[in-house]
């Protein structure tokens, strides 16, 4: 690898071998599968996933080092199908004479449908070897076929231990990195450096390059790496999401179920992320309305009055200030007592209308409003609730009573309980 001073830092700090690579310990410790086949150098179809700077391009290159395979490079950003072509016809061609091909496709999620299947063949018939990087979910966004000749990896976000290995080794690395200058990294600085870089360490270095840039330097010529320089390099928080993505529906699902476990704190701390990344906010309304009524229900019947009227605020108040009609349904679901019986009911009642057969309706609740209808006996021996104490009487309306719906000793739905029980009972 070519480490001229020009290149950028995180380029020059590249891990060179796994000696040097840190992170991913679940994949690559001795004795994982991932490195048992980098080790023997029996590399098949890899889909390296996970989030910016953790080490899957990094990675793609040391098993370029390794690999006795020919080894051939695409970004799917800037090339197609012709590109693919001209890797295979070459790969074909070493094949004959023995030699196999790895291609490593950077941010393969960017090939559209038509692209991935241009690749089927070749990895079906092993003229090529695939690895392909991606910070998508590659369940959401590679094809089906390509996913189940391929083994899937997923990279996690460095931890802080992970960066600040990588930042000492970075200030201590003469040839490649900062270690021929004098510098000095304030404690609190270095602190908020790590916790800036969000557990990429491409953005770690980027910044670290940054600062070292625009630093100033004593009397002593060292530079000084304060807390002051350090901000000023870190403008803007780096969120890592995307609202259409993996990380939308991750998030999505950890809202939910934070109101679901009755968390408010969690639940708001979802909500800001949501929001601070601009997902929008009727959508998020959406999803409240939908778990008032799934995680709440009869539990307390406020909350899809509350959560309805959350829906319609937002509609007509808007960013920024939605936010606070968001936080109060989100708080006051995530708060109120729980029940799932009435979705647990429908699913119950969904489920047998669709495997088993149909009931017919009884003739006593058949309409008997149109001409003829008392004729054929619809509606007869109907009994009209309203003609009994305390408007109900006993009678049979097609589903045994208790089937469905089960209500819970839960807020409001712990009466409806007992009410039901004292009807059934009631003689």
């Amino acid at each position: 690898m070519n480490n001229a001073v020009n290149q950028p830092l995180a380029k020059r700090m590249a891990p060179q071998d796994l000696s040097e690579f840190v992170g991913q310990e679940h994949l690559l410790a001795k004795g994982k599968v991932l490195r048992t086949m980098i080790d023997t150098d029996r590399i098949s179809s890899l889909i390296l996933y996970g989030p910016p700077g953790s080490g899957k391009t990094a990675l793609a290159m040391i098993i370029a080092k390794l690999t006795k395979s020919s080894f051939e490079r695409l970004n799917a950003v800037t090339s197609g199908v012709p590109d693919l072509r001209k890797v295979v016809a070459r790969a074909r061609s070493l094949l004959e004479s023995g030699e196999r091909t790895t291609l490593f496709i950077d941010e393969i999620h960017r090939y559209n449908k038509a692209q991935q299947d241009a690749l089927l063949p070749e990895v079906e018939e092993g003229i090529i070897t695939l690895i392909g990087a991606t910070t998508q979910n590659p369940y959401f966004y590679l094809n089906n076929p390509l996913l189940s000749r391929s083994s899937i990896f997923e990279f996690q976000a460095l931890s802080n231990e992970h960066l600040k290995a990588i930042l000492q080794h970075t200030l201590k690395d003469k040839q490649h990195g900062l270690g021929a200058r004098a510098i000095k990294l304030d404690h609190d600085a270095r602190d908020f450096l790590l916790q800036a870089a969000e557990g990429d360490a491409r953005r770690l270095l980027n910044l670290l390059e940054i600062a070292v840039n625009i630093a100033p330097q004593d009397k002593s010529e060292k530079t000084q790496l304060t807390m002051q320089v350090i901000t000023a390099c870190c403008q803007g928080k780096h969120i890592l999401y995307d609202g259409t993505g993996d990380e939308h529906y991750d998030v999505i699902s950890a809202f939910i179920k934070s109101m679901r476990g009755s968390d408010p704190d969690s639940a708001l701390y979802w909500l800001a992320l949501m929001l601070t990344a601009g997902d929008d906010p009727r959508f998020i309304a959406r999803r409240i309305a939908i778990c008032a009524s799934e995680d709440v229900g009869n539990a307390d019947p406020r909350a899809l009055q509350l959560a309805t009227a959350a829906m319609q605020a937002v509609e007509y108040i808007g960013m920024p200030e939605a936010q606070l009609t968001l936080a109060q349904a989100t708080t006051y679901i995530a708060s109120a007592p729980k029940s799932n019986a009435a979705a647990v009911g429908i699913w119950q009642a969904t489920k047998e209308v669709r495997e088993k057969p149909l009931r017919p309706v009884p003739t006593h609740l058949k309409d008997a409003s149109y001409p003829g209808g008392k004729k054929l006996g619809r509606g007869e021996g109907y009994k009209y609730s309203h003609d009994y104490p305390k408007g109900y009487v006993k009678q049979f309306y097609g589903i045994e009573a208790g089937k469905f719906y089960q209500p819970k000793d839960s807020g409001y739905e712990k009466k409806l309980k007992e009410w039901l029980a004292f009807l059934r009972n009631k003689k």
